[in-house]
């Protein structure tokens, strides 16, 4: 009877941000159809800044923007420090989620940490890239990152997106919800609380894992208090959506993608060892 009622629960929780999930995924996908191409042209416009403009767009929700800037990289349109940039700034599906809960102080503070962290690391890349690859001498008019089949109209594609969130919110809060029942809250609270500072590599290496339902648990576990801030950052900083799959898939240079994949994985977790230490 209780597993029922924590069921009951999660779906009338999830029910309350329905709307707000919808209101995001609108806005979302406005953004996404009407004005990626001002985006991308922003992003590869100065490769000597490019790392800044990268780490300020990767904080719009997009989920295709990491897989535009892969395509960019793999084309030598922008540099290594730019598509590290992107790839850390990127949220995934944890921005909309947060905007459906309406937690405004939690959404700024995660935004600003997360656009330092691409800022910091994308510099840091290029100065030591700049001696080790060399320069970019692509053009952006030399690639085309979009999908040519029709494009789903906004509110149907924003429907379809929030109802797929959705879904997913509800399959993973119930999990946690019946673990926890079966298990025990504390028994599971205690479980991750005693990992310490592994919490924080721990999560970035699940980031890495190229699908949106893993920023969906991070932040479902964040919010019973599973996880601490720092240990979430360093997950949600990895993720970068399907960016590593398109990079893998369009970069020739294997060698090059692992460097890259380490060093993405190497900064979510030197930041998030910061931010548990210091917080």
């Amino acid at each position: 009877m209780e597993i029922w009622y924590e069921l009951l629960e999660t779906a009338i929780d999830c029910l309350k941000m329905l709307p707000f999930l919808f209101g995001a995924y609108l806005l979302i996908e406005y953004i996404e159809q009407f004005h990626s191409v001002k985006l991308q042209r922003a992003l590869s416009g100065n490769s000597h800044f490019g790392f800044a403009v990268g780490s300020a767009l990767g904080l719009v929700p997009q989920c295709g923007f990491s897989a535009m800037a892969s395509e960019l990289f793999s084309s030598r349109i922008i540099t290594p420090g730019t598509l590290i940039a992107v790839f850390l700034s990127t949220s995934d599906e944890a921005l909309p989620l947060m905007l459906a809960t309406g937690n405004v102080r939690d959404i700024i503070i995660l935004l600003d940490i997360k656009f330092g962290i691409a800022l910091i690391s994308g510099f840091t890349v290029d100065r030591i890239a700049h001696l080790r690859w060399g320069g970019f001498s692509g053009r952006q008019e030399d690639i085309d990152c979009h999908d040519h089949r029709e494009e789903e109209k906004v509110l149907p594609a924003a429907l379809r997106h929030t109802l797929h969130i959705f879904c997913l919110v509800f399959i993973l809060s119930a999990i946690l919800a019946i673990a926890m029942e079966l298990v025990g809250k504390d028994i599971i609270r205690n479980l991750l609380q005693d990992m310490g500072i592994w919490q924080v590599p721990l999560t970035a290496l699940v980031g890495l894992v190229p699908n949106c339902a893993v920023s969906v648990l991070l932040m479902e576990l964040y919010s019973e208090n599973l996880l601490t801030f720092g240990s979430l950052v360093a997950g949600l900083s990895s993720g970068a959506g399907v960016g590593l799959i398109v990079l893998w898939r369009t970069n020739p240079d294997k060698k090059q993608n692992l460097r890259l994949t380490f060093v993405l994985y190497l900064c979510a977790v030197v930041f998030g060892l910061l931010l548990t230490i210091l917080m």
